[in-house]
């Protein structure tokens, strides 16, 4: 079966971008930057996306491009005869399942506040009222499963069209809906009221707070940010690398796709951090930032809640762009390996998912009384740590790995890939780093993951 491909290099950049901007850059990004003192860990964060994401990035593009297969199957195609690097694919499989299984209640809650300032529910509701708002829908099981099948049953038949005219042409639509949303929102938050000094905080350095959080703390918070934001170690990049053509270089592509991944995330900021200040609430505000916070601030905004619907809209996009590129992942494993149909493949793994997700969306109703990490957590909780303390920092190392040595794929067959094209070269002095440096940092990452969830 030939390869499909997809129509342009604009529809390669806009869906690798949709896959990195997700929750991570709309979500987590804005609070994170009001926990750890504003611009400083912004700047910081910035130099750790260049020395730290962007090879890897390109390593991933590359072990895709090279082999014009999933995770599933592309290690098998490139490793020397004998290796076991294919080992890898199945845990990299199983993480995209794992991450969609969480992820996409998640999209679902997106989905249900979007609906939600439609219909003016908050309007007019006390701040207690509203906070309460985000505690009944979790509450709720039929809510909560029906949002979270809505989002999978929509990213799936958009995989199920094509390549190109279901999962190019979806991508393109929202991502740029989502850059003209974002912009517009972003102007509004900046020109409010007040907003001048949440805009001195998130855009004024002060080192002298980032000594305050500690210095230790607050560099892996940015490297963590940094390395997640960007989606690496699972293949979910590599999947596009295999339906490009060797036209470009791809230390340039990684470049523009973190420039658009970073550029959502900083913009995504500047809306809720001088909205935050404008209206006196807290932007250090942790994960009920979004739900319990924001929706304040749109209440007591003058046209807040076409503001508010506005927002929530460019949140399912930021969203849904990363469950279509993470189910056409795993559509390709059927593809690949079983040699379905993608037809096929689409509908056999959305039965899967809205089985294997149930766990999670229930975790906070039927099923709230399992706490896998004690008082207070949730099922959700144990999936994200599967999948952001262990299998997406040890992934990046095994890519990382795999390009540097000569037991894998090895470094020179990695410069072929990456360098074939034109535009921006991945230079040969940059090899020892990724070889001895980037293993360093991944183990690191990983460890110190585990030191701050449990101890």
């Amino acid at each position: 079966m030939e390869r499909e491909k997809l129509g342009s290099r604009l529809g390669f950049i806009l869906i690798s971008a949709g896959c990195a901007i997700g929750l991570g850059n709309v979500w987590r990004f804005p609070y994170i930057v009001g926990e750890y003192g504003g611009a400083a860990f912004i700047v910081m964060y910035l130099l750790f996306l260049v020395i730290f994401g962007l090879p890897i990035m390109t390593m991933e593009f590359s072990v895709g491009r090279a082999s014009k297969k999933s995770i599933g199957a592309s290690f098998r195609a490139l490793e020397p005869q004998g290796a076991k690097w294919h080992w890898f694919g199945w845990i990299g499989m199983a993480g995209n399942y794992l991450l969609m299984m969480f992820y996409t209640t998640v999209t679902g809650w997106m989905f249900a506040y979007f609906v939600k300032m439609l219909r003016g529910d908050f309007v007019g509701q006390t701040p207690d009222q509203v906070s309460a708002q985000f505690g009944a829908l979790t509450a709720d099981p039929w809510a909560v499963v029906f949002y979270m099948a809505l989002a999978t049953v929509l990213g799936f038949l958009i995989c199920s069209i094509g390549l190109q005219k279901g999962v190019e042409k979806a991508t393109k639509v929202m991502m740029l809906a989502l850059l003209v949303i974002i912009s517009a929102l972003a102007v509004r938050a900046v020109t409010l009221d007040g907003a001048d000094e949440g805009i001195k905080y998130y855009l004024v350095p002060d080192f002298g707070k980032m000594v305050e959080g500690g210095i230790g703390t607050v560099a892996f918070a940015a490297l963590g940010q940094a390395f997640f934001t960007l989606s690496i170690g699972m293949g979910s990049m590599a999947i596009f690398g295999s339906y490009i053509s060797r036209d470009r270089r791809l230390l340039g592509e990684s470049v523009i796709i973190a420039g658009l991944d970073t550029f959502v995330a900083f913009t995504a900021g500047l809306i809720v951090i001088p909205a935050c200040f404008a209206f006196d609430q807290d932007p250090a505000a942790g994960p009920g930032l979004v739900f319990q916070t924001l929706p304040n601030i749109f209440n007591q905004m003058a046209g807040g809640r076409v503001w508010g619907v506005l927002f929530f809209l460019f949140m399912i996009f930021a969203a849904m762009s990363t469950v279509i590129a993470v189910f056409e992942n795993i559509v390709s494993f059927g593809v690949d390996l079983a040699g379905w149909s993608r037809r096929k493949s689409s509908f056999i793994n959305l039965a899967a998912m809205l089985v294997l997700a149930l766990p999670c969306a229930l975790g906070f109703n039927l099923l709230s009384n399992v706490q896998p990490f004690g008082e207070g957590s949730v099922l959700m909780d144990l999936e994200d740590f599967i999948i952001s303390n262990n299998i997406l920092p040890l992934g990046s190392l095994v890519y990382v790995l795999f390009c540097t040595s000569k037991r894998g794929w090895g470094a020179q067959s990695f410069l072929e890939e990456a360098n074939a094209g034109r535009g921006m070269l991945f230079p040969k002095w940059l090899v020892p780093y990724t070889k001895y440096v980037l293993p360093v940092i991944l183990f690191a990452l990983w460890v110190w993951g585990y030191i701050d969830k449990f101890l």
